[in-house]
């Protein structure tokens, strides 16, 4: 018995209907499929996910905030000049400021109150400080990205004792414990530097090496691991039997293969190294001329039962910054993943 011949309706949706409406044969109608690139999809999930898109615009404006904290002091009147008189503390009255909470109303010459002890202005810090804390941040992550991106390719491309070396360096440095180096380098810089005119400046470079001397063995070791499964692959053998240079296969064939774990090292990378600025200053290890959230917080614990907002703003700061950079790496993990749907 055979079999009655296939209808050119029953087959015809599968090959040559449009799509929504759009011309037969595939042609690029309202509901054509156009093909997407890895980073136009990467995007694509970014901008569908709300919590990425909240936590970029806060870390965007954090961002202008560093950039144009000096416009900001003039906008705002204020600055970090100690140029209010003594008079306006209460010397009585355990160093609170006699006008501006905790005890007065609130003063527009002064949105966030005044210090107590010097009366300088807490606006004027919190914007100092947050330029302090993203431009070392960013600092240190670039340089420990450029070191350990460096360092990663070259162990595991050239294998064999360049890689055992950088492998070497990479458990030693994993092997030091940060806050015992943190605490041998600072009284040095304090001693070596400290009547330097530039000692401010010298001790937020100081603290960008450390962080970054510290922060590049987790993506040196990302990186070389992802190299030694790349390396193997048909396009490197196709570029070695072409004679193609090293450094072209390095920067040109293998560099653009890990963008997106470089991406998401870099986008975590970032708010570790802002909580242990705050962290060090807060210990009197990193900034200590006042201009840091940290170093801000240091001075609020005395006053936490009598002026708790004092303590509040640089801690809000901070906290707000690290949980939307946090997230906003999570949010950049997930979607240059290709196995994630969200």
């Amino acid at each position: 018995m055979s079999l009655p011949p296939v209808s050119t309706e029953t087959l015809g949706h599968l090959s040559d209907e449009p799509v929504d409406g759009g011309p037969a044969g595939g042609g690029k109608g309202k509901g054509s499929i156009v093909g997407k690139s890895p980073i136009q999809i990467a995007l694509s999930r970014l901008l569908h996910d709300k919590v990425a898109v909240l936590c970029l615009i806060v870390v965007v404006l954090f961002a202008l905030i560093a950039v144009f904290a000096d416009a900001l002091m003039k906008l705002f009147g204020v600055t970090t000049d100690t140029v209010r008189p003594i008079g306006l503390i209460d010397q009585l009255g355990g160093g609170l400021p006699l006008i501006g909470p905790p005890n007065n109303g609130f003063d527009p010459e002064h949105p966030f109150g005044i210090a107590p002890g010097t009366a300088s202005d807490n606006l004027a810090y919190w914007l100092a400080g947050a330029q302090t804390s993203m431009m070392i941040a960013a600092l240190a992550t670039l340089v420990a990205s450029v070191v350990g991106v460096t360092l990663g390719l070259l162990a595991g491309y050239a294998g064999g004792m360049v890689d055992r070396i950088i492998s070497f360096f990479i458990d030693f440095f994993l092997t030091v414990p940060f806050l015992l180096a943190a605490l041998t380098i600072a009284p040095i810089i304090s001693e070596r530097f400290g009547a330097e005119p530039n000692y401010p400046t010298i001790q937020r470079w100081t603290l960008i090496t450390v962080l970054a001397m510290f922060g590049w063995m987790s993506i040196a070791r990302l990186i070389r691991g992802e190299v030694l499964s790349l390396r193997e692959r048909d396009f490197i053998q196709a570029a070695r039997v072409l004679g193609m240079p090293t450094r072209r296969i390095l920067v040109r064939e293998l560099l653009p293969n890990l963008v997106a774990p470089i991406v998401v090292s870099v986008s975590l990378m970032l708010p570790t190294f802002v909580a242990a600025e705050a962290g060090l200053s807060f210990l009197g290890l990193g900034v200590t001329d006042g201009k840091s959230w940290g170093q801000i917080i240091s001075n609020a614990t005395d006053y936490f039962q009598t002026y708790p907002l004092y303590l509040y703003e640089p801690l809000l700061g901070i906290v707000l910054l690290v949980v939307a950079l946090n997230l906003l790496g999570d949010a950049i993990r997930d979607a240059l993943d290709p196995k994630t749907r969200r």
